[in-house]
């Protein structure tokens, strides 16, 4: 099976490129696929900053209360 991509609206077939063409393709993927490694590692960043943002509100909230938050929503 023929490899192919979609360049500005426009298909065209891998093996079609010229060696030149081939190498700038590669580069191309490379690039796209660590994007897309990027893009998964800020949205996991993303939700533990949110997770110790939670953890910070809930340990201030317990401090100035003196209500221990996990104790008392335990599942027990």
């Amino acid at each position: 099976m023929t490899k192919t991509f979609s360049l500005e609206g426009h298909d065209y077939q891998i093996d079609d490129l010229s060696e030149q063409g081939k190498r700038i393709w590669s580069h191309l993927a490379l690039s796209i696929s660590s994007l897309d490694e990027l893009k998964a590692n800020h949205a996991l960043l993303n939700r533990a900053k949110n997770a110790y943002i939670a953890d910070l509100k809930r340990e201030i909230v317990e401090q100035k209360s003196g209500v221990n938050l996990d104790a008392l929503f335990a599942d027990d």
